[in-house]
Parts: C-alpha cells; sequence; structure tokens
C-alpha cells in the first residue's frame, strides 16, 4: 500500500465547498459536533469527484443516513445500510430533500458484506468502535479489509471515524459516556495498518475540544475554539481520522 500521509487541514471548511447546502442540510448531515465532522464533507468534496456521476456507493452503519443524503444529493445511487434496515431512523430525512428515489435501504453487516467489486464509493462515519468492541471478536483490519473485497478495482472508501485521541479523551469518555469503556477505539499509530490492503491512503485529523460539549450548542461553541486552535493540537490527540482509501 502507498503509505498514508497526512495532510495539513483548513482550520474552516472552505466555504465553497457548501455553497449549495445550507446549515440545515450540514446539520442533518451530521448532526453531532456538526464544527467538527463536517469536515469530513469539506475534505471528501476537495478530494473527490462526485457530482452528477451517477455512482455506485454504499454507506454502512447508517443509523440515520446522513452520508446517503449527501451522496444522493449530489445524484449518485446509494444503498442506505445498517445492521438493521435503517429506513425507520433514515427515510423521512431522504424524503425531505426530495431524493428518496435514488436511495434504497438494507441490513448489512459490515462484517458480513453480500457484495464483491459492487461499489464506486463506500462510506462510513463511527463505526469501527463499536463494531470491534469488546467481546466481538472482530478485528479493524478484518472489517476494513471486507469493505475492500466490496468495492471496484479503482474505487474508493471515504471515512470519518473516531480516535482514541488523548489521555483526556479516553478518561472522560469512560467516566461519562456509558459504553466507553468497551468501545474500540481507533489508533492514531494503527492507521496505515488497518487499511493496508489499499493501495492508497490519505487523511487528516481534526476536533479536540468539539466532543466535550453536554448539547449540540455547546459542542458548536467548542468546535470553534478547535478551529482557533487547530495547529496547536498534536495530529495524533485529535478525536476524528479523516479519510479516503483507493482500491
Amino acid at each position: 500500500m502507498g503509505g498514508g500521509n497526512e495532510q495539513k487541514i483548513a482550520s474552516i471548511p472552505n466555504k465553497s465547498i457548501f455553497q449549495e447546502m445550507n446549515k440545515e442540510i450540514i446539520h442533518d448531515i451530521i448532526a453531532w459536533d456538526v464544527v467538527n465532522w463536517s469536515k469530513a464533507i469539506a475534505y471528501w468534496e476537495r478530494e473527490l469527484e462526485i457530482k452528477a456521476k451517477n455512482l455506485d456507493c454504499l454507506e454502512l452503519g447508517a443509523a440515520k443516513g446522513g452520508c446517503s443524503l449527501w451522496l444522493a444529493l449530489h445524484g449518485n445511487r446509494v444503498i442506505c445500510s445498517d445492521l438493521i434496515s435503517p429506513f425507520e431512523s433514515a427515510f423521512e430525512i431522504h424524503k425531505k430533500y426530495d431524493c428518496r428515489e435514488l436511495i434504497t435501504y438494507d441490513s448489512i453487516n459490515a462484517t458480513e458484506i453480500p457484495y464483491e467489486n459492487k461499489f464506486d464509493i463506500v462510506v462510513f462515519k463511527s463505526i469501527l468502535g463499536g463494531i470491534t468492541r469488546k467481546g466481538s471478536g472482530n478485528s479493524k483490519k478484518q472489517v476494513i479489509d471486507e469493505v475492500y473485497r466490496a468495492i471496484k478495482p479503482g474505487g474508493k472508501l471515504i471515512f470519518a471515524e473516531n480516535l482514541e485521541a488523548s489521555y483526556l479523551h479516553r478518561f472522560m469518555r469512560k467516566k461519562f459516556v456509558r459504553w466507553g469503556g468497551e468501545w474500540n477505539y481507533l489508533k492514531y499509530h494503527e492507521v496505515n495498518e488497518v487499511f493496508g490492503s489499499f493501495s492508497s491512503l490519505k487523511y487528516k485529523t481534526a476536533g479536540f475540544f468539539g466532543t466535550f460539549g453536554r448539547t449540540e450548542k455547546q459542542r458548536h461553541l467548542l468546535g470553534w475554539l478547535d478551529n482557533l486552535f487547530n495547529v496547536l493540537i498534536p495530529k495524533s490527540t485529535r478525536y476524528i481520522l479523516i479519510g479516503i482509501a483507493e482500491k
């Protein structure tokens, strides 16, 4: 694999990337700590040509289907999937933006994807830690290798994933997050190995303070604090990994 190379991330997403998306759409796509996690959309749109390409896409661990919404808004066909079909949780938001015809729903276990060499794009947001949590028997690399199998040659995995981050993050998660002690957070030093099947990998990290907010208003304010101090925070202690891996 071509070695992963973390690149400098802009403190504030380039506004031109979101010129067709108002704040409400971005919030509906991202949902949580929008200031920090929306940097994934900014990065993917800077690095990929996805608009009006009629791509075959799969979202794993979709929950409310935010990434499926984003891909469909750009005119691509998407299977919106989760361990249990996300139809009930995602349908209304997709209907809201009149992109329902481009989206289908399915129950797909990310460790047993029933497709091979099928998709131009596979996307996920914050699923590895849950799939590989204590007692699951799954490794992060096994999950990513299964995703690799489902992607067409030349296709791409685009992802935003929670990192283990700093000692402070680890302590606060165990103390205040119900599943914090079981979640198998991706470690910064693991990244190149976990995505090692892909021919190329590029990624950025973002966010430090935003995750500590107890409400979205607090996370929004802390997210802008992240924008101000991002350059001073070591890459390995930030809590979001944003990347693109090509098969």
